[in-house]
């Protein structure tokens, strides 16, 4: 059905027949191009790969042939098991490893996975870096390793456990005030790695009451895992008939983070940075980052701290090159994505909780107050199906043209701001579309710019 190659890895649709698909073939040949990468990166070393994966049905094949791919490369293998995506990331920076891979497909249903293919620091690769990757899998410079030589596997499934201590060390992480406030958590795990890490990480911050949806790790999603208000009607109607102070809904890989309010409102996936970024920053005031596709909310949060925002292109390799670049203490992405430098550079949900139940404790409000007190814009989010034939970086060079009076960005497609509004257009890089995202102060305005957009778009077809 698909197989879709990028810089951070390969993802698709388990089974199937190989290059179109993500079969067993497909899974050896990019696991051990990886390998190889890795070894020309270190030549004088034996290294060591940390794998981990969410809990969907293929996870355990796919989990076997990675492994078994690294070792039959040379390379020694640390294996958590069931983990989340920000535990793998921060399991090869503690233990110290060359690489790590995280067999997960984020949000995709059930019948996707993916490998997604870390550096030593626990950070996506490179644009560079992935594409050598990429180029390795296609060549002729596959090696694998002689009987004496052939790699070993620690088996490790306790780093979950690590990554709750070093999220309780942080000097943000107020358990006295969680514990105190006597919260009642409702939680959907969508029956992956998040109902291993969650309940753990509410218990250690002094959550007493915790009510738990879908927290079984069998790879059985019980409904679209993408966490948006339209599949979140279940925890919706839990935290408001059995009152609890707030909700949080988290993907298969738990790197993003959904916060339900307690009248069964939705605080927003924009708003998850918003709120984490605001706490961070009334005890650190500094820089932050998120891509061009996020909310203006951050910017204003950001300047109430006397700190400047600053944009990325989408993607998290590129939202974290330029928090290193502006040295940001907090940033992320608008999909609920919340990356605190201090613990590591990733996405992660688990440090998102912590953060959030911290500040909605000190603040003495309910979850829909706090919600109230930030700057208020909606996205409307839109795509254009383009026919064959059809270049989209000439089309967005058109657009630039007509709209060139106003401010823009071309890093990433194009953006272009307006008084109280902005329109985000750029190219898919797996489908022939054209993304259109557009903020304004209210949803009928931000639904009307894109429309426009669009409009200008298809005439120039």
């Amino acid at each position: 059905m698909a197989l879709i190659k990028s810089i951070s890895g390969i993802r698709g649709t388990i089974g199937g027949n190989p290059g179109d698909n993500l079969t067993p073939l497909d899974i050896v040949k990019f696991t051990s191009a990886y390998a190889v990468w890795l070894k020309q990166r270190n030549p004088t070393k034996r290294c060591r790969v940390v794998v981990g994966r969410d809990a969907r049905i293929s996870g355990e094949m796919v989990n076997n042939l990675v492994v078994g791919s690294l070792m039959g490369c040379g390379l020694d293998v640390v294996n958590l098991g069931l983990a989340t995506t920000p535990t793998v990331e921060m399991a090869v920076i503690h233990k110290k490893t060359d690489g790590g891979v995280i067999l997960t497909a984020s949000h995709n249903p059930r019948h996707w996975n993916a490998l997604k293919l870390l550096n030593e620091k626990g950070e996506f690769l490179s644009d560079a870096d992935g594409h050598h990757v990429l180029d390795l899998a296609e060549g002729d410079t596959l090696n694998f390793a002689a009987v004496d030589d052939l790699g070993l596997v620690e088996e490790d499934s306790s780093f979950i456990d690590e990554h709750i201590s070093q999220i309780l060390k942080l000097r943000y992480v107020d358990v006295d005030a969680i514990a105190g406030a006597n919260f009642t958590v409702a939680i959907d795990c969508v029956n992956s790695v998040g109902g291993l890490a969650i309940p753990k990480l509410l218990n250690a911050l002094g959550v007493e009451r915790v009510i738990e949806l879908y927290t079984e790790p069998t790879g059985n999603f019980p409904h679209n895992p993408e966490p948006l208000p339209e599949h979140l009607g279940e925890i919706s109607a839990v935290v408001r008939e059995r009152k609890a102070n707030v909700g949080f809904v988290v993907d298969p890989d738990v790197d993003r983070l959904a916060i339900v309010n307690e009248d069964g409102s939705m605080f927003g996936e924009e708003y998850t940075l918003v709120a984490c970024a605001d706490y961070v920053l009334s005890h650190n005031p500094g820089n932050t980052v998120s891509n061009l596709s996020s909310t203006a909310a951050l910017r204003e949060i950001t300047r109430r701290w006397g700190k400047e925002y600053y944009t990325s292109a989408v993607g998290e390799v590129n939202v974290v090159e330029r928090m290193k670049e502006v040295n940001a203490v907090i940033g992320g992405e608008g999909n609920g994505g919340v990356i605190l430098p201090e613990l590591h550079y990733g996405r992660d949900a688990l440090v998102g909780i912590a953060l959030f139940l911290s500040h909605l404790a000190r603040s003495g409000k309910k979850c829909s107050s706090l919600r109230a007190a930030y700057p208020s814009y909606f996205i409307s989010k839109n795509k254009i199906n383009l026919k064959p034939g059809v270049n989209p970086d000439e089309l967005l060079a058109k657009l630039l043209e007509q709209l060139k009076q106003y401010p823009v960005n071309t890093t990433d497609g194009l953006r272009v701001d307006f008084d109280d509004s902005w329109v985000h257009m750029r190219k898919s890089n797996t489908e022939p579309i054209i993304r259109i995202y557009a903020e304004a102060q209210n949803p009928e305005k931000a639904d009307e710019l894109a429309k426009k957009m669009m409009e200008q778009i298809v005439k120039m077809f």
